[in-house]
């Protein structure tokens, strides 16, 4: 399993002349609605199975929570699944918050 931390999320999103990973935020949409990564897709965790088709496993995937647990369940599942190159990020929107994008909001 990879552990993505979010500095170097934030490094690969702003760096053009890499591919862009499948943002996968699994928290459920009310926690979505208060805060999110800028391209990031809901695919709450409670009706995963529901997204499934939507998963593009060629692509880089990285698997977004609020803390990193949820997201790691996800991440370990859609590496199961066959998707090549899977990532958790380490601390999820809350680190995210706290080391990339202080004026997001928070919960």
């Amino acid at each position: 399993m990879n552990q993505l931390p979010v500095a170097q999320l934030s490094a690969w999103l702003a760096d053009s002349a890499r591919a862009r990973p499948q943002l996968i935020d699994v928290r459920e949409p009310w926690e979505y609605q208060i805060c999110r990564i800028e391209g990031s897709e809901s695919m709450p965790l409670s009706r995963f199975g529901k997204h499934l088709d939507a998963i593009d496993g060629a692509r880089p995937i990285v698997c977004i929570c609020h803390h990193g647990t949820r997201s790691l369940q996800v991440a370990m599942a859609l590496e199961q699944r066959g998707c090549r190159e899977v990532y958790n990020l380490t601390g999820g929107v809350a680190a995210w918050a706290r080391e990339v994008d202080p004026a997001m909001a928070t919960y």
